[in-house]
């Protein structure tokens, strides 16, 4: 019988799955929703052992990107100086500063209130944002715009905050339509998902996966490519010429809702 600390039911690990796919494609934080849904439900998954579920994780982000790969297979840009050069300008902030400074954001930002802070944070500056005018379009992009994309991304390691929000509000804040903004948030954010699947999976395979685990982990990873993969519409309604305010509002409720859990 495993231990408390090393139980993740099945039936759990393929709804978060689920949440994954979706919660990755819009902008309302996949990493907050996975640590605060099982903590608002009281299920199991918080017992986890720290890295046991920081691997399952990964295992969500393995399936949610070879998911990505293949939904925006059309997408990926082809090879140019140009376009590695803003590819590696928006890369290079978040790999630096998550490289630097991975283990104290885990240790610290980790937590049912700082993710609400995130949340609120991120819905703030969604807000702010959106009220630029619709001016530019993605091939209008510079180094600058890049550079700009990948500090949004350093600061969306922290929990709560969201990669596609924190690009998201970048992009509109340099004055690109909504439609552009949202190609743009999609097309830096795949390497940097895939290079720390990529990075945290090498470390998850040296440490290995309890056996208990392992078929709950293989199940979440199965049930977050096909929810990816079932929610790319979801990437069209937000290109659509719509506001952020719905985005931001529901940020911001479940922001409160954990703020009221959390009272003394």
């Amino acid at each position: 019988m495993p231990r408390p600390a090393d139980r993740l039911p099945l039936g759990h690990a393929i709804a978060l799955g689920v949440l994954h796919g979706p919660a990755e494609l819009l902008p309302v934080s996949s990493s907050a929703h996975i640590t605060l849904v099982p903590w608002l439900l009281g299920w199991p998954y918080t017992e986890l052992d720290g890295e046991l579920r920081k691997a399952f994780e990964v295992a969500l982000h393995a399936g949610t990107a070879a998911a990505l790969l293949i939904a925006l297979r059309n997408e990926i840009p082809g090879v140019s100086f140009r376009r590695a050069q803003l590819v590696a300008l928006s890369f290079a902030p978040p790999a630096v500063i998550g490289k630097r400074f991975e283990r104290p954001i885990e240790q610290r930002l980790g937590t049912p209130a700082t993710i609400a802070a995130g949340l609120a944070l991120g819905s703030v500056a969604m807000l702010v944002a959106d009220r630029a005018p619709q001016r530019r379009t993605r091939e209008e992009a510079g180094a600058l715009d890049a550079l700009l994309l990948g500090v949004a991304q350093a600061c969306a390691l922290m929990p709560g905050v969201s990669r596609n929000g924190a690009t998201l509000a970048a992009a509109r804040a340099r004055r690109f339509t909504r439609e552009d903004a949202n190609a743009l948030s999609r097309h830096v954010a795949l390497p940097i998902i895939l290079g720390a699947t990529a990075l945290k999976g090498t470390r998850l395979l040296r440490r290995g996966v309890p056996p208990p685990l392992r078929r709950a982990f293989a199940a979440g990873a199965a049930s977050a490519f096909a929810s990816t993969l079932a929610s790319t519409w979801l990437i069209r309604q937000v290109e659509r010429d719509r506001s952020l305010a719905p985005y931001a509002a529901y940020r911001m409720g479940l922001a409160l809702v954990v703020a009221w859990r959390c009272r003394p």
